[in-house]
């Protein structure tokens, strides 16, 4: 029988929690980004990722030493009570003076925005870019002809194959994150650090996630690779995107291929999740001319 910690308790997020939380979050069929397995396993470390289970409701808590947080309660309607109970949490258990839920949806907001009992501002720097999956397999019209241009002067350069992703190729595209962590300076950079610890992680545990991926190769050697799966029915999220800067317009290359091989076809839509207030990052996603975006709120206590 498998047994849950419920609120308040919590435990630290772990692989052996996959099957609930999955289950749990893909009834949901959330639009944002955040609320997957997959995501929550890869940022477990760095968010220090707790769950517990009230109800209906699945609880995640961000429990850092400095900055806790609260994710959205992840279930059906009504969710004030849990919106509230976890705010409490955070302010009489964690001593956080101002408590908050981040990155909540818009179903969410919707349901707390008659209560005189919470203040909800939108976060745009948590926005997810949403494509059409169709445009970014084909890359086609006057639009994306920049993007083109850099897959075919990439095509003159190189020749190259791309394949799906295996175990067997897990610990090249490992390889490819080291050299990619070592060129960014992770060790300065916790967050950097973190990421690749994740990615790490999620490439050691490729079948227990039930990962998707995708891998540019080069001379039989892995230069991009992409990792993703279904964030619900009608929608892909691109988790991770990494590539070797050296060869030119590998990275369109690699979002090209993986948008057509694996998601062309399978699902409208494909989430890249969003650009954290970074105005290169915004200017990249919105080169690719997203078909929406997925708004996201804070919520406090008024």
């Amino acid at each position: 029988m498998t047994t849950y910690p419920t609120f308040p308790d919590f435990k630290p997020l772990a692989l052996e929690d996959r099957d609930t939380l999955h289950d749990r979050l893909w009834q949901y069929q959330s639009d944002t980004s955040e609320l997957t397995f997959i995501n929550l396993y890869i940022w477990r470390e760095y968010y220090n990722f707790q769950w517990s289970i009230a109800g209906n409701c699945v609880l995640i808590v961000a429990d850092r030493e400095e900055d806790p947080f609260a994710l959205q309660p992840v279930g059906p309607a009504p969710r004030d009570a849990a919106a509230r109970d976890l705010l409490y949490w955070l302010r009489e258990t964690r001593s956080v003076a101002a408590p908050s839920i981040r990155r909540a949806d818009r179903r969410l907001a919707a349901e707390l925005q008659g209560s005189n009992e919470f203040v909800i501002e939108p976060a745009r720097a948590h926005f997810d870019y949403v494509y059409r999956s169709e445009d970014l397999g084909s890359l086609a019209g006057r639009k994306y002809s920049k993007k083109r241009n850099h897959i075919n002067q990439f095509l003159r350069s190189y020749a190259f194959t791309y394949t799906p992703i295996t175990p067997s190729l897990t610990d090249d595209c490992l390889a490819l994150a080291e050299v990619w962590c070592e060129q960014r300076l992770c060790e300065d950079d916790i967050s950097l650090l973190h990421e690749f610890r994740g990615i790490r992680d999620a490439l050691d545990n490729f079948d227990a996630l039930q990962l998707d991926g995708g891998a540019v190769l080069i001379d039989g050697k892995v230069q991009a690779f992409s990792l993703g799966e279904l964030l619900n029915e009608t929608t892909a999220v691109v988790h991770i995107e990494k590539a070797n800067p050296e060869f030119k317009g590998i990275y369109p290359m690699i979002t090209q291929q993986f948008s057509e091989q694996r998601w062309q076809g399978q699902v409208a839509y494909i989430n890249r999740e969003q650009d954290l207030g970074d105005p290169g990052l915004r200017h990249a996603k919105e080169s690719y001319y997203p078909d929406h975006l997925v708004e996201k709120f804070s919520v406090r206590l008024a």
